[in-house]
């Protein structure tokens, strides 16, 4: 047990490596996480740009903080998917016949998820200087907007680890993702909440997405944030604390 915990740091890098190949050998996982968030932002900025009132001139700026929720929403449906197939191959009971620690098998899928979540982002914020996105933002904002983007990537992750150990299928597992795609399209992310109908205005702007999005928002432009900050933080570490303890309690029950 000693010699376990001593080396758990390696067992986890190992693991790390393990889950970061399969990513770069599986060419739809991304084409889906990079490519089609792109593709809707060039879709929304080049097509419907012009006829969205969001008081602002430049609508790839206001258009970016949706855009990387969803590239994260759709990268977090694969850890669900890769956990499910580990699962069903036994490949969890092989690595706990061997010394090593329990724990990073599991950890070794979300740390994997926030890596490559971390790369799609910075790809598209790449994209999106070419498309005209700038930012007056300090180093202060890049990395408070960098730190609400991990916490909503893991706490969505978590989420996919519950997903991932309790499906009955393959479709089971991933298929969870899609509301949460779907939430930034109802929320402030392409247009204000002030243009839609009350019922709908109502849940947009009482849902997690629009206070993530309005912080991001608000941290690019170099704009007071004001309590958006704080409601967003609220949502991340709600979900991520809550998404973790059934995530670990599925895990012990299931493997």
């Amino acid at each position: 047990m000693e010699t376990v915990k001593k080396h758990f740091f390696s067992d986890l890098g190992v693991m790390l490596g393990r889950s970061m190949r399969h990513i770069s050998r599986s060419m739809d996982t991304i084409v889906t996480v990079t490519i089609m968030p792109i593709a809707m932002m060039v879709l929304f900025v080049y097509v419907f740009g012009g006829a969205i009132q969001t008081g602002t001139d430049n609508y790839v700026n206001y258009l970016m903080p949706g855009i990387l929720l969803i590239a994260i929403a759709s990268g977090i449906s694969y850890t669900a998917y890769r956990l499910f197939i580990d699962v069903q191959r036994g490949i969890f009971e092989r690595f706990h016949s061997m010394p090593i620690s329990r724990s990073t098998l599991l950890w070794g899928h979300v740390l994997t998820s926030l890596v490559s979540n971390a790369i799609s982002v910075l790809v598209i914020i790449l994209v999106a200087l070419i498309m005209g996105f700038r930012s007056p933002a300090g180093i202060l904002s890049w990395l408070a907007v960098a730190g609400i983007l991990a916490l909503f990537t893991l706490a969505l992750t978590w989420v996919a680890a519950i997903a991932g150990l309790s499906a009955k299928s393959v479709d089971g597992a991933s298929a969870f993702s899609y509301p949460l795609i779907f939430l930034p399209f109802i929320s402030s992310a392409f247009v204000p909440t002030e243009s839609m109908p009350s019922v709908v205005r109502a849940f947009a702007e009482n849902q997690p997405v629009t206070s993530i999005v309005e912080a991001i928002r608000a941290l690019l432009s170099g704009q007071p944030v004001g309590n958006d900050i704080w409601i967003a933080l609220a949502w991340c570490v709600g979900i991520l604390f809550i998404a973790y303890f059934f995530a670990m309690r599925v895990y012990k029950k299931r493997v």
